[in-house]
């Protein structure tokens, strides 16, 4: 049986925090989807579309690939045929939220576990919400996000 994994986020940017988590995941999974949710109310920085991209550009992984989703993340689980879903852990406030989460969903769909992985510790106070927040007050983000996806904000940023 192929051991499938969800690793769902906004990724709006993709970080390298989140680029541990997929390699890491990508070493116990057979298959590893990246799943990009479609939430237009949050008002990304990149598209839906953009973020796929960004992702499947910065991914070096050949059992990664990258969807997107709405609705239950659990639903989207079955429908993929993954047995579990994969969540970053980066402080106890992530493990409180991500612990109500993953109750839920084993409540609602019993043969789908949720993993958590803890974030290395290098990027363990990284999100993608205080990264457009340094990188719009002009703050260096290198090193912190792929170069990729650094040289896509600054061309976004000079748009605006």
């Amino acid at each position: 049986m192929t051991r499938r994994a969800i690793y769902p986020g906004s990724f709006d940017p993709i970080t390298n925090g989140h680029l541990d988590i997929i390699e890491r995941s990508a070493k116990l999974f057979d298959e590893v989807i990246v799943s990009v949710l479609v939430n237009e109310d949050k008002n990304p920085m990149f598209s839906t579309q953009e973020r796929v991209e960004l992702i499947q550009t910065v991914s070096r992984w050949s059992n990664v690939t990258v969807g997107t989703f709405e609705g239950l993340l659990v639903h989207y689980a079955v429908e993929q045929g993954a047995q579990v879903i994969v969540r970053g852990i980066r402080a106890v406030s992530d493990y409180e939220y991500e612990l109500q989460m993953a109750l839920m969903n084993r409540r609602l769909e019993p043969r789908v576990e949720t993993v958590f992985m803890m974030s290395a510790e290098a990027y363990s106070y990284l999100s993608s919400r205080l990264i457009k927040e340094v990188f719009r007050l002009g703050g260096a983000i290198s090193g912190l996000v792929p170069p990729e996806v650094e040289e896509q904000m600054k061309k976004m940023f000079t748009r605006e």
